[in-house]
């Protein structure tokens, strides 16, 4: 075969192949990069690369070997869904850079994240003064996500309708108490949440932490609760054609 019709044709196989598992694995893949994520993304654009212009492999084999990755990928991606011990052990898990408006100094050392990064990042959400933040949390993905303090907060509709009677208070950190249907117990180390308490809010709405999908104690202190079954008579489905 002629070499440069050679590499056309290995180029055209590297890029269907590699654009059908990608559409497998899902959108997560391109818009969340983890540490798994990043590594998968190296060694899939390898063996492509490798398939693409590497004569001294033959098509099938790295055709197998990109295939065979695409699967394991797709079935670790879908363990991970359901364990939430291993998704945390190969994605890592957020942490908080600020907490109640005070600099987590020990944390920063740990991710290597420096001030100069940490006010950039607060700058790119319009956030030139620190004191300003009660909230930071370094997520997954790299990205950094802030909560303000309370008094610093855009109004919104609700805060008009009490504002004669509102009064500036400080804002908790989320906590979240049960996803996937189990309950997460390191969480239950907070003032007030125990799981005597938590059993008390699931009787009162007749519910079990395996009918929960995710539960979880928002900024206000409000109860937030995702079921399974949602009785939902007709979902929307954003794939949905029009």
């Amino acid at each position: 075969m002629n070499i440069s019709l050679e590499i056309v044709l290995r180029t055209l196989i590297s890029f269907i192949l590699v654009l059908t598992i990608a559409k497998i694995l899902g959108k997560h893949t391109l818009a969340q990069m983890t540490y798994y994520d990043f590594v998968s993304s190296i060694t899939l654009g390898s063996i492509t690369g490798n398939l693409a212009f590497n004569y001294a492999l033959k098509t099938t084999q790295l055709t197998i070997a990109l295939l065979t990755f695409g699967g394991i990928s797709y079935i670790v991606a879908l363990i991970t869904l359901k364990n939430r011990k291993l998704r945390k052990s190969l994605s890592g898990k957020p942490t908080i850079v600020i907490e109640n408006g005070k600099i987590m100094e020990e944390n920063l050392k740990k991710l290597q994240f420096s001030l100069d990064t940490l006010d950039q990042e607060l700058r790119e959400k319009d956030i030139f003064d620190i004191q300003e933040v009660e909230y930071a949390v370094l997520e997954l993905n790299g990205k950094l996500s802030v909560l303000k303090k309370f008094e610093y907060r855009q109004i919104t509709q609700k805060d008009f309708m009490f504002l004669s009677g509102a009064k500036a208070k400080r804002s908790q950190f989320p906590i979240e108490l049960i996803m996937d249907g189990e309950i997460i117990k390191d969480n239950f180390v907070h003032d007030g949440i125990s799981l005597e308490w938590l059993s008390q809010q699931l009787n009162e709405r007749s519910l079990n932490a395996a009918d929960v999908f995710y539960a979880v104690k928002g900024t206000n202190g409000s109860l937030y609760f995702d079921l399974y079954k949602d009785n939902l008579r007709h979902p929307v489905d954003s794939n949905t054609k029009h």
